[in-house]
């Protein structure tokens, strides 16, 4: 042989050194001989030992071979090919029976009313075309045979049921599945034409005087399905695929979804029983729930238990309940859920297995490509590519408005499975940290456009400036879709020592988190970033994220002890490091937290001394920092009855806004000038002027509307709404429901007050 072609007989071996040989990569190959990459894959790795004959040809020109390596091409490839077995007599007909139909089938009654009119409106002239897709699991081949049988009756000349073993290494071809269609159909075999275009015409013009239905069942591609197509009469095709299947066109589609809940626990009723479900209901729908309502799972969970009539429903619970053993508990005989979900991995490219394991490190519910295009090493474009690609293959499912996937939870554990068993620790890690360092600059340099000391002219630290986000929509719309994953991030930063990293990116935050106060996540944020200052040694740094920390557990997660303390801690740390600025704001915190526990003189005490602190300071950060202690000073001074005292308080707050504070952005200060007006609003409203209440907290409103500051926003909503109550204006009850349910959204303590105000308002009109 010359060139150095290996001797070998392993075909896959010799194809390898063939290919390398000629300088072609995989793809290459694939384009010049006709032969999909999965395919050539597979030959390479000696999962498909035996190609056929026409597939060896096709690579051979392809590769330029002479005649004698052609020839040892085609011999090794013979070796590996099953051995025809003898017959005694002649060849049985060919029959493609419909499989039997399951008994126990559940649910997908819109789908199968769809398919039932697709057959009442199909004419004589314009066969019908069925595509049941979906991901690995959804029962596609039991949904078009259940359907097959049900529509049985409208196809008298006949149902063909024809396996394409489109998962299979080597997937049947359209050639020799036609021969099996016309065979069945009575064609004698000496009679099927040879070439597949020629067995495409007598097929089509035989289907074409009947009505047929034909299930392709496990179709591989378009390529593979369109010859197998009547063209003309009044059949029904049914084909199932993993794969989307996208080129076929004038097909009605059916992509079947999960099942719901109560879908799920009746398929399981009908294989165990209803005695059993009902004895242990709430255990079913948790069954349901674990099983991710996968009809595989599903099916499996029920097949498992109707072989141990003497296990409880419960006991499968606890132990599905471990992740780590789910896949190992949802198996029943051959049934395994991860055996479905193994034959669809096997069939992707190498890129395409790595993108689709390590998406499933991935924090949240749902990631994008960005996410999964660092984890896997990958560049943008190749991310999204493999994305798409999985979607089509079912194994991903896509957000119908954003470039963002998300699994099937059974799926992702599966996925995550292939991380340890493929990857290993070190390379998990390597990816981890990777997308940990991109994600917290990303994070960081997002969360600088809210941030009012930030010179943004300067360059933004972004890992990837020409697809950062610009301006502040932009950078919150990435800031709030990649919540999880930045959080992750963090989370990671912190535990792996990288401190200053941590304190950077929660530095950069303290603006916009001043826009989201619903968001759980800034007590964990700020609990990190403290500590990481502690782990640094800056006593600083410590007092100020204690700060945030105090500010955090009172406004957002509503703890009041766990503010107190973290504002002790920064208060004691900012008089170690003599920062008057940061003793302001942990006095201001600290008052806060009593405030809420009712400690009201205590409160006050503390607001006073905090607004000394801070009046004595020049610094622009000071007055921003007075406005806020003159703000909640006045709020506790109207709750103490001093109404008086508190609007002179806040229309002193409303001077230094109207003064304006040098260095400071204009937004910033209409911001704290909007909080005093809502302020004023309400400090009229305790004196009961309340016509001259109503303009400065619509004024509020408006201003924390047009912000997106849905916290601040429904707060003066219902400051408003309750004005409104009290001067009987029409649009009361509109206001005050409107802050009911946001503040129940925003799971608000102030809710409570919105629905009491409500009622009140209700009696009032009635009468009562």
């Amino acid at each position: 042989m010359r060139g150095g072609t290996p001797s070998t007989e392993d075909f896959g071996q010799r194809l390898r050194v063939l290919r390398a040989r000629a300088g072609l990569s995989q793809e290459a190959l694939s384009d010049a001989a006709g032969v999909s990459v999965r395919a050539l894959a597979d030959m390479e790795r000696g999962r498909t030992r035996g190609p056929q004959r026409r597939t060896v040809q096709a690579l051979a020109e392809a590769l330029g071979l002479d005649t004698d390596e052609a020839a040892g091409l085609e011999e090794s490839a013979a070796l590996g090919r099953p051995r025809p077995r003898t017959t005694a007599g002649p060849a049985a007909p060919v029959t493609l029976a419909l499989p039997r139909d399951i008994q126990d089938f559940t649910a997908r009654d819109a789908a199968l009313a769809r398919l039932l009119d697709l057959v009442r409106d199909a004419g004589p002239s314009r066969p019908a075309v069925a595509v049941v897709t979906g991901q690995p699991g959804l029962g596609k081949t039991a949904f078009a045979v259940h359907a097959a049988h049900r529509l049985a009756p409208h196809f008298p000349d006949g149902q063909f049921a024809l396996d394409l073993h489109g998962m299979d290494a080597e997937p049947a071809t359209a050639r020799d599945a036609l021969a099996r269609l016309l065979s069945a159909s009575g064609i004698a075999d000496a009679a099927i034409p040879a070439g597949t275009d020629d067995r495409a015409g007598l097929w089509r013009s035989l289907a074409g005087e009947r009505r047929l239905l034909l299930l392709l069942d496990n179709a591989d591609d378009e390529s593979q399905v369109a010859p197998l197509l009547p063209g003309t009469g009044p059949s029904l095709t049914i084909v199932t695929s993993r794969q989307a299947l996208a080129g076929l066109t004038s097909v009605h589609r059916c992509d079947l979804t999960l099942l719901r809940r109560e879908e799920a626990v009746e398929l399981l009723t009908r294989i165990v029983g209803p005695e059993r479900v009902r004895a242990e209901a709430q255990a079913a729908r948790d069954l349901a729930d674990l099983c991710g309502h996968l009809p595989l799972a599903v099916r499996i969970a029920g097949q498992r238990l109707l072989s141990r009539p003497h296990e409880r429903l419960g006991k499968l619970v606890a132990r599905l309940a471990a992740e780590g053993r789910r896949l190992d508990g949802l198996q029943a005989g051959s049934l395994r859920v991860r055996a479905a979900f193994a034959l669809s991995y096997r069939q992707l490219p190498a890129g395409s297995r790595t993108f689709l394991r390590r998406a499933a490190l991935a924090a949240g519910p749902d990631f994008s490509p960005e996410t999964g295009g660092l984890l896997a090493g990958l560049s943008y474009d190749e991310a999204v590519a493999c994305a798409e690609e999985l979607t089509d293959a079912g194994l991903l499912q896509s957000d119908p408005a954003a470039e963002r996937y998300r699994f099937h939870d059974l799926l992702r554990l599966y996925a995550a499975e292939q991380v340890e068993a493929e990857d290993g620790p070190a390379a998990r890690d390597a990816a981890l940290d990777r997308t940990t360092r991109w994600m917290l600059r990303r994070a960081t340099a997002a969360a600088l456009h809210f941030d009012a000391d930030h010179d943004h002219t300067a360059p933004s630290g972004d890992p990837d400036p020409d697809g950062a986000p610009t301006g502040r929509e932009e950078a919150r719309a990435w800031l709030e879709a990649e919540r999880a994953q930045w959080l992750a991030a963090l989370r990671r930063a912190h535990d792996t020592g990288r401190h200053r990293q941590v304190l950077d990116a929660a530095e950069a935050m303290h603006w916009f988190s001043d826009l989201n106060q619903h968001w759980e996540q800034w007590v964990e944020v700020f609990r990190r970033s403290s500590d990481s200052a502690r782990a640094l040694g800056s006593r600083q740094e410590e007092a100020v994220h204690l700060n945030y920390l105090a500010w955090a557990y009172n406004l957002c997660v509503h703890d009041p002890r766990a503010a107190l303390v973290s504002a002790d801690a920064a208060l004691m740390a900012a008089r170690d490091s003599e920062d008057g600025l940061q003793q302001g704001w942990a006095l201001g915190y600290g008052a806060g937290a009593l405030h809420r526990l009712g400690r009201l003189e205590e409160a006050h005490t503390r607001l006073r001394e905090a607004a000394r602190c801070l009046a004595s300071q020049g610094s622009p950060q000071a007055r921003l920092a007075e406005l806020s202690i003159l703000n909640a000073l006045g709020a506790l001074l109207r709750q103490l009855g001093r109404a008086a005292e508190a609007l002179d308080i806040h229309r002193r707050g409303e001077q230094i806004c109207r003064a304006g504070v040098p260095g400071r952005a204009d937004e910033l200060i209409a911001f704290y000038h909007a909080v005093h007006r809502q302020q004023i609003g309400n400090d009229l409203a305790a004196l009961e002027c309340w016509p001259e209440a109503e303009p400065p907290l619509r004024q509020a409103l408006a201003f924390f509307e047009t912000a997106q500051m849905p916290s601040w926003a429904e707060q003066a909503r219902l400051d408003l709404g309750q004005v409104l109550a009290a001067m009987g204006h029409p649009e009361a009850r509109e206001t005050l429901l409107a802050a009911r349910d946001a503040l129940a959204e925003l799971r608000s303590p102030r809710q409570a007050e919105a629905a009491t105000a409500l009622a009140a308002l209700g009696r009032a009109t009635t009468g009562m």
